[in-house]
């Protein structure tokens, strides 16, 4: 009698265990094949997870584990399975994958990423910083404007503390356009008005092997060293920018696009460089003009300000040294940023 007691307990706790975990102990082994099973984290590879469970429902599919390596492109079901494909981050790591789907029991995989150390433009910047497609660049050149010009509107008073000249600016305005404009950044940026953009898609700061340093100090194509011997840091003043975040496109200011950077040199007591930022139409207050944006710096106890020209006023500057004309050595022309 009392075995026969212990053995119905036994039987209900099993029965009760297979209706909680929402499978039945009898359910069906879910089948699911990764191919491939390492991937080269450039936020550009593929692969493919097959999934056979006899059924038209979709399967769930959850990350274990560091999940911002890789994401879910897309899933659909053809010739009676199901097919997700996969595409890496650019962070590298182990990602595991669980797999469940009804009257089924939950399957495992493992995924591996390893970090991208191609540069192709042999430049210093690693590939998988590079924004490789029209849309992430479009996106990152909106809102790398946006929120440079947005601090022209606002008091001085609401500014970071951090932007206390023309580079500092230009850091600030990179750095935010990368990250992931949900609530909290909204209510940590402290924006007059947060537009409605189109995002960065292929990563968002600081979630890359370069962490919270953006910026080249150094000369030399990528190495994997750079990432821990101090190459990149948070910080780059006018001439870094210059030297090793940027490219040159032309002494013809016709030439510039949104986001380009527009650089000067001048040789007086020492040398010193200055940065604008090209904005081209305003997204802030649109009336067709075309506008260049900076900091002008502090000069002695003048803090400095921020300042946006039109072309024209920028063409007739008082100044001859701080026009961006051919004819101007201390014009150093426009640049490009090295991501794109």
């Amino acid at each position: 009698m009392l075995l026969a007691a212990c053995a119905a307990l036994i039987v209900g706790a099993v029965a009760i265990w297979g209706k909680s975990s929402g499978h039945s102990v009898n359910a069906v082994p879910l089948q699911a094949t990764l191919v491939p099973t390492k991937l080269r984290a450039d936020g550009r590879a593929m692969a493919v997870l097959t999934i056979n469970n006899n059924s038209d429902a979709k399967p769930l599919i959850s990350f274990a584990d560091n999940v911002h390596s890789a994401a879910i492109e897309r899933m659909e079901r053809t010739d009676g399975q199901w097919r997700a494909t996969i595409r890496a981050g650019v962070l590298p790591g182990r990602i595991g994958l669980r797999i469940e789907s009804a009257d089924h029991r939950t399957a495992t995989s493992e995924l591996t990423t390893y970090l991208d150390e191609s540069d192709r433009a042999q430049d210093g910047t690693p590939d998988f910083a590079r924004l490789d497609d029209d849309r992430d660049r479009q996106a990152f050149r909106r809102w790398f404007t946006y929120l440079a010009e947005a601090q022209y509107f606002e008091p001085a008073t609401r500014r970071p503390a951090e932007i206390n000249d023309c580079a500092a600016l230009i850091r600030y305005a990179y750095r935010e356009a990368l990250k992931r404009h949900d609530s909290k950044w909204a209510n940590a940026a402290q924006l007059s008005v947060i537009p409605a953009l189109d995002p960065v898609e292929k990563y968002q700061y600081p979630l890359t092997p370069l962490r919270a340093a953006l910026f080249r100090t150094k000369p030399g194509p990528f190495r994997a060293s750079d990432l821990s011997d101090g190459t990149f840091l948070q910080f780059a003043d006018a001439q870094t920018l210059w030297r090793f975040n940027t490219h040159f496109v032309s002494r013809d200011l016709s030439r510039a696009q949104q986001g380009d950077l527009l650089f000067f040199r001048q040789d007086a007591e020492h040398v010193t460089f200055h940065s604008m930022i090209y904005l081209g139409e305003s997204q802030v207050r649109p009336d067709g003009e075309r506008y260049v944006l900076y900091h002008t710096g502090p000069t002695g106890r003048d803090p400095g300000e921020i300042r946006r020209l039109t072309l024209d006023e920028l063409r007739r500057f008082p100044q001859n040294e701080w026009r961006p004309m051919a004819a101007n050595p201390g014009f150093l022309g426009v640049y490009r940023w090295n991501i794109f």
